[in-house]
């Protein structure tokens, strides 16, 4: 217990002495419950040795004793509740010590130089960070959450340890870096700071369980118990930290400074990866097999394109920390499936509707499919707005390469009637995934529908020009438009989710715990489906194909490179009703807008 203490006295006496005002909290709140049966204790008694005789002294000591009695059951169930409440718990993938022998190798060895105990087991979590996580509570036993030496009574904390990190980071740099958080073990084994620690999270897990219940006489007290012992139990943590820290400055300092400025690289590389990389392919019914993998390949194109960041590719040469599992594929994929699980709330486990996708394939399987959804959804909702009793009249103008002019309520775009094709046949392989599932209709009704009521022929990019030539404005066609997609979107996400209601049974969780982006608007939804039908279009008439960006996601490559100068131009159409930039760039490109593109 030597190292115990030490390691107290280097933070404090902040830690400790702010664990035992946090459990003055837990005192007096016992006082306020046995206060009445103490009062019934000293009425009864005064009543037997004749003290308090005569009226009214009988029924005040029976209604408190009543009182008492209902205050001690109240109390008890409240005890009971916080006692037994399961607090929370991150999902993780497990890593035994037959997965990664050398990293629990490397983590009890600084355990034994800083002179702290051991952490009882390690996890893996799909973002930039790492804590210490107690597993020991008895609801997690019986719940079958915790198991092995982590769930032990009074086992130490399981050391979490974010997954892109162990891909990133070289070994002596991981090891910097999770010196203060294994350090951290050490007051966590202090009686004191166990003991509120464990009273805090009890606290909380009966906020959880009275809301849930609808048991507001147990919420309400446990709120009001947080409240007064905030501010302490905040203090206490950065108690720890401090000691923590203090204990680790003596362990590999020099590099820690380095392994830091890498944190903040992965934490940037990773947030970009989610969001345009991985988020179009779980909207797809996809998840990309190997997110860590392909952090290296982000955080490497991150590097060469900040000038700031040159440096950091020379480490690539050192030894990766994924050297220290003995299946960095496995656990790679593991920890995969859980990131889609919490940011994008997907099933727990794969399936025919939420299958893996490699790298190789991402641009074929998802991005090409995404565009051509996003193509399908888009003439979809123009022809629930095409209404030949009310259509709005399309604007004069020029209507393609060859000058022809876009006419109103009923008139053909010359460019398109003469070239009108059939629609391709949908197949079953046309989507994947819940979402795709859903949009399947959509796909096949845009497929195969007749010419539309407005006068264009087949789903050509030349009436999307055509529609949203001049329709800028409230209240024009490109809200309505934006109005109709959002509704379908929705409407699309709605059958998804209920389609996957089987998937439940096999321990989905159906909304993400840490939604990635907010809400698209209308107007960013038609700026993204016009752009995939804008690259529909170069796909299938100019020789373009689909490709994905490490940092960006999905992008148009012509003749191998990647065109950026896109979506500048769809703003211009779709903000300000100005198709002319786009289509210059279409002819530049040689795209033929009155070829019907390919919906599946």
């Amino acid at each position: 217990m030597s190292g115990i203490g030490s390691i107290i006295e280097a933070g404090v006496p902040s830690a400790r002495s702010r664990a035992l005002a946090v459990l003055r909290v837990r005192s007096r709140a016992l006082a306020v419950v046995l206060l009445p049966a103490a009062l019934a204790v000293v009425l009864v008694a005064a009543r037997a040795t004749g003290r308090l005789a005569g009226e009214p002294w009988a029924a005040v000591t029976l209604v408190v004793c009543a009182v008492a009695a209902l205050v001690l059951l109240l109390g008890g169930i409240f005890a009971a509740v916080v006692l037994r409440a399961s607090p929370a718990v991150t999902p993780t993938v497990p890593l035994s010590e037959a997965a990664a022998p050398d990293l629990y190798r490397l983590v009890r060895d600084l355990a034994d130089r800083m002179d702290v105990p051991p952490p009882s087991a390690i996890a893996l979590t799909p973002d930039c960070d790492s804590w210490l996580e107690d597993r020991a509570h008895a609801a997690h036993r019986r719940a079958g959450i915790a198991g092995g030496p982590a769930s032990a009574p009074g086992a130490a904390p399981v050391l979490v340890i974010g997954s892109p990190f162990l891909w990133w980071m070289r070994v002596a740099e991981l090891r910097a870096v999770l010196a203060p958080v294994v350090a951290g073990t050490g007051p966590s084994a202090h009686p004191d700071i166990a003991d509120a620690r464990g009273f805090v999270r009890g606290l909380d897990a009966a906020v959880d369980v009275g809301g849930r219940r609808g048991l507001g006489w147990i919420a309400a007290p446990a709120r009001l118990l947080l409240r007064l012992c905030r501010t302490d139990a905040a203090e206490m943590e950065r108690g720890v930290a401090a000691a923590a820290s203090d204990r680790a400055q003596d362990v590999d300092y020099g590099l820690r400074i380095v392994a830091q400025e890498q944190v903040g690289l992965a934490y940037a590389g990773w947030d970009r990866l989610l969001t345009r990389v991985a988020l179009p392919a779980w909207r797809m019914g996809r998840w990309p097999a190997h997110l860590d993998a392909g952090v290296v390949s982000a955080l490497t194109e991150l590097s060469r394109r900040d000038r700031l960041a040159e440096g950091f590719t020379s480490r690539l040469g050192e030894r990766p920390a994924c050297d220290l599992l003995e299946q960095p594929g496995v656990i790679d994929e593991a920890t995969s499936l859980l990131a889609a699980r919490l940011f994008h709330g997907g099933p727990a486990e794969a399936g025919p509707d939420w299958s893996p996708v490699e790298w190789a394939a991402y641009p074929e399987e998802v991005v090409d499919r995404k565009w051509r959804a996003e193509a399908a959804r888009l003439h979809t909702a123009l022809d629930a707005l095409a209404d030949p009793a009310g259509l709005p009249a399309g604007p004069a103008g020029p209507a393609g390469p060859a000058g022809s002019s876009t006419a109103s309520v009923g008139s053909v775009s010359p460019a398109g009637a003469g070239s009108a094709a059939p629609a391709a046949s949908v197949t079953p392989a046309a989507a994947s995934g819940p979402s795709a599932t859903a949009g399947s209709a959509t796909i096949e009704a845009a497929a195969a529908a007749p010419p539309a009521a407005d006068g264009f022929a087949g789903p050509t990019l030349e009436r999307v020009l055509g529609r949203l030539t001049g329709a800028s404005g409230e209240g024009g066609l490109g809200e309505a438009l934006a109005g109709r997609l959002s509704a379908d979107l929705a409407r699309e996400e709605r059958a998804a989710g209920t389609a996957g209601g089987a998937g439940k049974a096999r321990g989905a969780d159906a909304v993400p715990l840490f939604p990635l982006q907010p809400p698209r608007s209308g107007r960013d939804l038609l700026a993204d489906h016009v752009m995939a039908m804008v690259c529909c279009a170069a796909v299938d008439s100019a020789g373009a194909a689909p490709g994905m960006d490490w940092l960006d996601g999905p992008v148009l490559l012509v003749g191998g490179d990647r065109r950026a100068d896109l979506a500048p131009r769809v703003l211009c159409l779709v903000e300000d009703g100005d198709p002319e930039p786009l289509r210059d760039w279409l002819s530049a490109l040689g795209v033929r807008t009155e070829k019907p593109v390919r919906l599946v």
